[in-house]
């Protein structure tokens, strides 16, 4: 046999660079350890097998042709040992070696190596709050804890459901309590808005009030003080500063942390965000690399080192560990932090930066809103996708990208495409100039993304003046706060009589194709809020209106486009 190659997990990262390094050096002696006995299993796809939307757990454990990977198909099938229910005890360095304890038995024993892969992932958050502990109180952290959960629902036990934590992982349990289940669902997040520092206000607003719509309760600003139990010890209910909500089941989904107790055990260099690791994904000990989830990698917007927990990076981070195990030299430099999300009939996605997060890093950072179609309007599947663009003004250099839209193919698409350009610092001209590939059935003539770009030109370059949405829906809900300002609204007439109505003279509709003729008939004291669906005949207006010397205006981002998906409370009810 040839070198003796010990892997210490097999969910992602292990398996992956086992079975790659595998096929580059057949002769390798490679042995997979993990202590459970489910191992490489799409640990992404829980909610989806709670949802209904996978229907058996084996479903994934199984590979694309049908085969489970369990300890037989990695030695038939990959000529991998894997040893499960094995847990690693420690790592020798000196000898090179890792004791490990048999979990059933007890029984212990000393594995050789000369190469040595950490690939030992995440655990999840445990809040530090009474009743954390509790019968009926789950994290998502592996596919035993989702078989129970799967159970008690299946068995007619959970009416009412409680998630603590409104990231991904939180939101699309929520979802798979609500929708197959018809659980009665309450989601709360200790910050100001779900997906906290992942995507700005906006987009966050725009998936809660979907949420909202399909029964979801979603409480921001408010954690979780406590859990109580029943007479029977099991969790009845979650306790917050402001309410006390009752429940069958907690599923606590308050983000993960690394594992890094065996590397730093081992002496190895570790980081509050992971295992330290250069490009080649090698430790401090050159003998030993580490992949997935229990390493800090780097974001190649800031430059600085973050915790990007993913299954997809993982499987890539497996890769390069595989390459450079056989001798081939392969880097992973690093990511720009990208993600999509289903909820519901809507899905949402966003790559690099969200604009809070830019300013935070230092960036003179701006964005533009646009709300395009994600195919062509005379398609009979097309939808609204809104979209942000965050740019630097000086360098003009994209630093991240959000859209929502209609549960297809369209978000994924322009996220994906981003986030390739955003991971070589490209510029709003090269977003406006991308190359999309075109068919009415898949998108406009000018893409989104492309569309989505122009307007960030217009603003980096000034010739777009724009009003926030903060500022505009504060004015719409408080006029004192703005008394100049009047609504100019480019609607259709069928369109507007609402408001008309509400905010009488503060709201003059004009249609678009009439200013031209009527554009004397504005008002040159007040400032002029231009708004139609989706922000685009706004500007061209403004520059008309500039052009004839009224300069008093400003474009209401997105238009209501935007505007229409936020759940305000001023907002006509259908």
């Amino acid at each position: 046999m040839g070198k003796k190659i010990v892997i210490i997990g097999g969910v992602a990262a292990g398996p992956k660079a086992a079975c790659h390094c595998k096929r580059l050096i057949p002769d390798a002696e490679v042995t997979i350890l993990d202590q459970d006995n489910l191992i490489s299993y799409g640990g992404c796809g829980i909610p989806y097998f709670v949802s209904g939307d996978v229907n058996d757990e084996e479903e994934l454990r199984k590979t694309s042709y049908h085969l489970t990977r369990d300890e037989g198909y990695f030695q038939n099938a990959k000529g991998v040992t894997v040893r499960t229910r094995t847990r690693a005890l420690a790592i020798d360095r000196q000898k090179k070696c890792v004791e490990v304890e048999h979990v059933e038995t007890g029984a212990k024993d000393s594995i050789p190596y000369d190469n040595l892969v950490i690939a030992t992932g995440s655990q999840p958050f445990v809040l530090p709050i009474p009743g954390a502990d509790l019968d009926g109180v789950y994290t998502i952290s592996d596919l035993h804890k989702a078989i129970a959960i799967k159970k008690r629902l299946a068995m007619g036990e959970v009416g009412k459901a409680v998630v603590i934590g409104g990231g991904a992982i939180g939101l699309e349990m929520a979802e798979s309590f609500a929708d197959l289940w018809g659980v009665e669902t309450s989601l709360i997040e200790f910050m100001p808005q779900i997906f906290p520092r992942i995507v700005d206000s906006y987009f966050a607003a725009m998936v809660q009030n979907h949420m909202k719509k399909h029964g979801v309760n979603i409480y921001t600003g408010e954690g979780a003080l406590a859990i109580e139990a029943d007479a029977n010890g099991k969790a009845c209910k979650v306790v917050t500063p402001k309410r006390t909500l009752e429940t069958d089941l907690v599923v606590m989904a308050a983000g993960v942390r690394p594992r890094t107790q065996l590397a730093k055990d081992a002496g190895l260099l570790v980081s509050p965000l992971g295992i330290v690791v250069n490009n080649r994904l090698q430790t401090s000990d050159p003998n030993i690399y580490a992949a997935g989830d229990c390493i800090e990698t780097t974001n190649l917007i800031t430059g600085k080192k973050f915790f990007a927990p993913m299954g997809s990076l993982a499987n890539r981070e497996g890769r390069v560990v595989g390459d450079n195990l056989a001798g081939i030299p392969s880097t992973f430099n690093g990511v720009v932090g990208s993600f999509v999300m289903k909820a519901f009939e809507c899905c949402i996605g966003a790559t690099g930066l969200c604009l809070e997060g830019a300013k935070a890093e230092g960036f003179d950072a701006a964005a533009s809103i646009s709300a395009p179609s994600d195919r062509a309007h005379f398609f009979p599947t097309q939808a609204v996708m809104p979209i942000q663009m965050v740019f630097d003004r000086k360098s003009r250099r994209v630093l991240g990208v959000q859209a929502f839209g209609a549960m297809n193919d369209a978000v994924l698409a322009r996220i994906n495409a981003a986030a390739a350009l955003i991971s070589k610092k490209a510029t709003i001209e090269d977003f406006s100039l991308l190359e999309m590939a075109y068919a009415p059935p898949f998108s406009t003539a000018i893409d989104a993304l492309n569309a989505a770009a122009n307007v960030a030109d217009n603003i980096a370059s000034g010739r777009q003046r724009s009003v926030s949405i903060k500022d505009f829906t504060n004015w719409a809900a408080d006029m004192s706060s703005q008394p100049d300002w009047v609504a100019l609204d480019l609607r259709h007439p069928n369109d507007v009589g609402y408001f008309v109505e509400k905010f009488e003279k503060k709201w003059l509709p004009l249609v678009y194709n009439e200013v031209r003729q009527r554009y004397s008939e504005l008002p040159t004291d007040r400032t002029l809020i231009i708004i139609c669906d989706a922000g685009t005949r706004s500007y061209e207006i403004q520059v008309f209106l500039d052009s004839v010397g009224l300069k008093n205006s400003f474009v209401l981002e997105g238009g209501f486009n935007v505007i229409s998906r936020l759940g305000l409370e001023w907002w006509p009810k259908k």
